[in-house]
């Protein structure tokens, strides 16, 4: 190369700037493949199949799935699943945490006002599910007034709603509301009729069937937050595979039929004004004071009852007999090594199920299961509470209550409970009002306290926000009134408080 190029310091400077092309070509093409094949964040609910489900490996299957890879394939982009409750997902747009979402999410004019839609890839409508043997219900018409099952955020719960006299039951899931329907503790569940025909068929729901299909026509769109720029990729994609017939295969695949012909938008009336915050928090207030009423007298209740309980375990705690002891032990660890969600799931859905299975007719009231679920969670917490404050007198008390003639009970019940019972009332506090907002877990078996109506609301206008600071500003005048309650009782009950109160009425007397 020196033959052509003499100067030494030319061809070091060529051999330089050979390099540097050559390297931003690299970084150019990276770039280009890397946005080319951009990653686009999929909410998905799994809980729904055969559309979205959990495959045996742990990773994710169903027709929603198996379509949004075809259509990421198509259009040129990668998808990363995530999963999220049904009712989370339009907020999860809306706040851009994910991309983009496919969970048989019907494309209607409410939701076109917050988020933006693809074109329709599915075609379904209501089905109305019951007990075999209840020849009542044939139509919405004959739902007046009955007990009706609905998932959260759905169009079967809107449809509901519409339903005079309707007693609504509102759960996390499907799955969820067909058990209710198995168990008796509702005569309907209003659903999509693709996942209800597939339930019934697939899972172990033996007892029910469909009435009647496609009480409306719905279309399924992939959502996207409003106005996104991935909207115009995941509808070339989706075109795509409609046209080439790897939508075909893939509802083939799954309902063993051939796709109905789909529209390429869904349209709607008119569009509604936007409501200002101020005023969706004012129209949503009555609802969640309701819901915090109901938090109230469940913590309330599960506070009083657990307080009984968690005493008596306490004390037997204490007994030198051994298996008493023992039992109480292992009561105490099993309820605190194990969620609060998981009891109640298993006290509300798991017993009448394992009843109903050995031929027991038996069903339990939402109301008796959530007290239930939280009297026994709290009795464990509060049995140590009361342990370590009986533990925590001296042992001289003891001895001169018997040394005055008093029984075991006796100064148990006059002497040492009494001043225990101050030490502990800080502990008490806390776990009152840990168990006031653990309250909210019980939304999850439908029961509307503050919490579940707060997400009622929310899926009915979308206002996630507003709505969720409106709940955790309840929550916390909740929790600030009974740590002032607890402090008030503290004072109350100190003896040191109480002769100082009495010195200084003596003296101004």
């Amino acid at each position: 190369m020196h033959r052509f190029i003499p100067s030494r310091h030319l061809r070091q400077s060529l051999i330089f700037s050979l390099s540097s092309l050559l390297i931003l070509c690299i970084v150019v093409f990276t770039a280009t493949a890397i946005y080319a094949q951009e990653t686009l964040k999929v909410a998905t609910e799994p809980a729904f199949p055969p559309f979205e489900s959990q495959a045996k490996d742990g990773g994710l299957e169903g027709f929603d799935i198996d379509l949004m890879k075809a259509v990421g394939q198509a259009g040129g982009f990668k998808v990363e699943f995530q999963s999220l409750p049904f009712d989370g997902i339009i907020p999860a747009l809306q706040a851009n945490t994910v991309d983009a979402a496919i969970s048989s999410i019907t494309i209607n004019q409410e939701r076109s006002q917050t988020i933006s839609f693809s074109r329709p890839y599915f075609k379904a409508g209501l089905a109305i599910a019951v007990k075999a043997d209840n020849p009542n219900i044939t139509s919405l018409d004959s739902l007046k007034n009955k007990k009706i099952a609905v998932q959260i955020g759905t169009t079967g719960a809107q449809e509901a709603q519409k339903v005079s006299g309707a007693q609504i039951r509102t759960f996390d899931s499907a799955p969820l509301a067909l058990q209710e329907l198995l168990n008796g503790n509702v005569e309907a569940v209003l659903n999509d009729a693709p996942v209800t025909l597939y339930a019934l068929k697939s899972n172990n729901l033996k007892g029910l069937k469909v009435v009647e299909q496609l009480l409306t026509e719905e279309y399924y769109g992939i959502a996207t937050s409003k106005n996104s720029r991935h909207l115009a990729a995941i509808n070339q994609g989706l075109s795509t595979i409609l046209n080439d017939g790897t939508y075909q295969q893939i509802y083939q695949k799954w309902f063993n039929a051939t796709p109905p012909q789909l529209p390429e938008t869904v349209n709607f009336g008119e569009s509604t004004s936007s409501i200002p915050a101020s005023s969706v928090v004012i129209n949503a207030l009555p609802n969640l004071l309701k819901g915090a009423l109901v938090t109230l007298q469940l913590t309330a209740f599960s506070v009083f009852l657990g307080m009984i309980a968690g005493s008596l375990l306490g004390i037997i705690r204490l007994s030198p007999i051994k298996p008493l002891r023992w039992a109480t032990i292992a009561y105490i660890d099993f309820f605190r090594g194990t969620p609060l969600l998981v009891q109640i799931l298993m006290i509300y859905f798991g017993i009448p199920a394992l009843l109903q299975g050995l031929g027991i007719e038996f069903s339990m009231s939402r109301l008796s299961a959530a007290v239930m679920a939280l009297t026994l969670n709290s009795a464990a917490y509060l049995a140590e509470i009361v342990r370590a404050g009986i533990q925590s007198i001296e042992i001289g008390q003891s001895e001169a209550a018997q040394s005055l003639g008093l029984g075991d009970v006796q100064t148990m019940r006059y002497v040492i409970f009494p001043q225990a019972l101050r030490r502990m009332l800080p502990p008490l506090g806390n776990e009152f009002i840990t168990l006031l907002k653990d309250t909210s877990l019980v939304s999850v078996i439908g029961f509307q306290e503050l919490l579940q109506e707060g997400r009622l609301v929310i899926a009915n206008n979308y206002r996630a926000f507003e709505i969720y600071a409106a709940v955790a500003l309840i929550y916390l005048v909740l929790t600030l009134l009974s740590s002032r309650f607890f402090s008030f009782l503290e004072r109350w009950m100190n003896p040191a408080n109480r002769s100082t109160k009495r010195n200084t009425q003596q003296a101004r007397n």
